[in-house]
């Protein structure tokens, strides 16, 4: 039912208020409404917020976004984490209604007299509601002036005006009417769910051992060299894994996530590059998950123990980082799940189960699991097996495939994790439809994968951000992989290291939250089939340790620019948030220019990005700036200084940028407002 003063279509809004709008601590988002009434009279309007706790929050007036469209917002900024609520208070504004008529009235002698003593009686019944150690006096000196006969109109019309009073009314205004919407829920989570650097590594390939036979050509172990049988490949542990630790810390990197680490089966165990004849020692596919060793409570012999994989843990957690471990629910022919529940499987008409696919690729070494016929009994297990990982430290899961599983499964799991465990974290793996992700992200994943992997073009890439940065940021949070060991995009096959540099520059700005497969800061680009997204030699399915040194000394690394990167990123504040991304006009589609902006009590953060999406050329723009997004006049102009090259600009209203490829492939330009006369710039 509509109320005395219609509040409609609060915002944000997830499934008509059935779940919760999504927040982080510290994390500013708007709070809208349409707010209006009968006739002429004004009416205002604050947003309501109430903690955990069920405390309301401080006062938070809203003002009219665009005048004319009854369309009301303020900025909220939760600080605790939680369940909060919050709702839009409405009213008419009796004082304001007045102020209208008596500024028309007044100079034009109308009804003089009568007209400011309303006034006088309205700023009497307000001053009642302001307390008297913040402004009641400088009120009741407006209702003294209105009503002095000795002074002109003018004169007693301005003491309404006087800013101690305006501002006095501002904190304690007189309302009438209030009308309050529904409530709506919050959730408001730890700062990782929002803002992160996440890198991807396979555990069994630090610090392992391959001839160099097997090196070269691949061959798994049936060359012969002088006579001898190359010894076999021998796997990377956690102790190994471990020693990499330092170095991806040292380019500023907050998550690492680790593929499956559990035993794998040997049935239909893949070969390299996906072929389906293996050799003795080939190491099969992580995600084939469970033998004769365990399932998904075991660790892989070949990697060490669960003593070693606590080890691991400590030695991240050291280096002030956090472990994602894959959850894939799904199995190899071998997991103790087919012998112990064969209700979790669908067979097919001749009795056998069916393995995964999807076309045209074949997982003929993974058999997917059936929720039809005891959903119960696997959510059971879920919450068992996430708990038992989550006991050994584990705050963070990188979900495997989650839309090929019913999102009601996910609902109910996700719920029972965050009721006693709030703090822990779900990325989904859904490179799929747009309403599965969606229903993934409101069902309870606190991130998401995303398309841009595959968006290049500048008005795909602004097209796509200002959706994720819009609406749906209330609910869904995008990490911005750049590769994983299952897509070599093609403009990284063909862009060579520009394209590499670019493309980090663009996740590492545009999302608070980004993240790259190991060998990606070497440029590795060489697919398995020209057309597809394979990489060739895969290290899903063999070991692929990397001389990290060699690579260094050679400057074949594009290391240097992404620690710089993630050095930026922690510095700016703004560039830690989703919904303050900006895209600024180029009069060239190959350089794409955006801003991202924050206020806080310790002044305003504001970083400006241009890059060159060709990386073959190089490319010249004039960028438009949208002057007062970036809080300017449109007149004005301010020094920028370059974080990545150092050098410092001075861009207005239209900015010339020239970016080379290899050289510079962009700019982050953090907006230096000139310092007041007799002042100095701050760095």
């Amino acid at each position: 039912m509509i109320g005395r003063i219609p509040v409609l279509d609060v915002r944000p809004q997830v499934d008509c208020g059935r779940r919760p709008a999504k927040a982080v601590v510290g994390e500013s988002f708007e709070v809208s409404a349409t707010v209006f009434r009968e006739g002429h009279g004004a009416v205002a309007a604050n947003a309501v917020l109430r903690d955990p706790s069920g405390r309301p929050g401080p006062w938070l007036p809203m003002r009219e976004i665009a005048p004319g469209t009854d369309r009301w917002g303020t900025e909220v900024t939760p600080d605790t984490e939680g369940r909060w609520s919050y709702a839009v208070e409405a009213w008419s504004d009796p004082v304001t209604t007045w102020l209208r008529t008596a500024r028309i009235k007044i100079p034009a002698g109308i009804d003089t007299a009568l007209v400011l003593e309303e006034g006088a009686e309205l700023y009497e019944r307000a001053a009642a509601g302001v307390p008297k150690s913040d402004g009641r006096e400088a009120v009741l000196t407006a209702v003294d002036g209105l009503r002095d006969r000795t002074r002109p109109p003018a004169a007693r019309l301005a003491a309404a005006l006087a800013p101690d009073a305006a501002e006095a009314l501002g904190r304690h205004p007189l309302r009438e009417l209030v009308t309050l919407s529904r409530p709506l829920p919050l959730l408001v989570e730890r700062r990782r769910a929002l803002y992160g650097s996440w890198y991807e590594m396979f555990p069994r390939s630090e610090g392992a051992r391959v001839p160099e036979r097997a090196a070269g050509s691949r061959a798994r172990g049936r060359g012969v060299k002088g006579g001898r049988r190359p010894a076999p490949p021998r796997s990377g542990t956690f102790r190994t894994a471990a020693e990499r630790l330092p170095a991806i810390a040292a380019m500023g990197f907050d998550v690492v996530y680790l593929p499956p680490v559990h035993p794998i089966g040997t049935t239909f165990r893949k070969g390299p590059d996906n072929s389906l004849s293996p050799g003795p020692h080939d190491v099969g596919v992580p995600w084939a998950i469970g033998s004769a060793d365990g399932g998904h409570d075991a660790v892989h012999p070949d990697l060490g123990t669960l003593a070693d994989f606590d080890h691991f843990l400590r030695t991240a957690r050291d280096l002030r980082m956090e472990i994602a471990l894959d959850f894939a629910l799904q199995c190899s022919p071998d997991h103790p799940w087919v012998t112990e529940h064969p209700e979790w499987f669908r067979r097919r008409a001749d009795g056998t189960i069916a393995y995964a696919e999807n076309p045209p690729k074949k997982y003929q070494d993974i058999y997917p699991v059936d929720f039809d016929t005891d959903m119960p009994g696997l959510v059971r297990e879920t919450l068992r097996v996430l708990r038992f990982w989550m006991d050994r430290g584990v705050r963070i899961f990188r979900v495997d495939n989650p839309h090929t599983k019913p999102v009601v499964f996910w609902e109910t799991v996700l719920a029972d994790i965050a009721r006693t465990d709030p703090d822990v974290i779900f990325l989904a793996e859904a490179f799929t439809r747009p309403a599965m992700m969606r229903a993934l992200a409101a069902a309870g994943f606190q991130q998401s994968y995303t398309y841009f992997t595959w968006r290049t073009a500048k008005h795909e890439v602004t097209e796509y951000l200002t959706e994720l940065a819009g609406e749906t940021a209330a609910y869904m949070r995008p990490n911005l992989f750049v590769n994983t060991p299952d897509i070599l995009p093609a403009h990284l096959q063909h862009g060579g290291r520009p394209a590499f540099e670019a493309r980090a520059v663009l996740a590492a700005t545009l999302s608070p939250s980004w993240g790259m497969y190991a060998g990606f800061e070497l440029c590795e680009n060489t697919p398995l089939r020209e057309g597809g997204e394979e990489y060739l030699h895969s290290e899903k399915y063999e070991l692929r340790p990397r001389d990290w040194e060699a690579a260094e000394r050679s400057g074949r690394s594009i290391a240097p620019l992404i620690t710089a990167l993630n050095r930026i990123r922690r510095r700016h504040p703004a560039l830690q948030q989703l919904r303050n991304l900006h895209f600024h006009h180029t009069d060239n589609d190959a350089v794409i220019a955006y801003s991202k902006q924050s206020v806080s009590n310790t002044g305003t953060d504001t970083v400006i990005v241009v890059v060159n999406l060709d990386p073959h050329h190089t490319q010249e723009a004039t960028v438009s700036l949208d002057m007062p997004r970036l809080g300017l006049a449109w007149h004005e102009s301010a020094p920028v200084r370059d974080e990545l090259s150092g050098d410092t600009y001075h861009w207005g209203r239209s900015a010339y940028v020239r970016l080379e490829p290899g050289h510079a492939p962009a700019h982050i330009a953090v907006l230096r407002p000139s310092p007041p006369i007799g002042g100095s710039p701050t760095s």
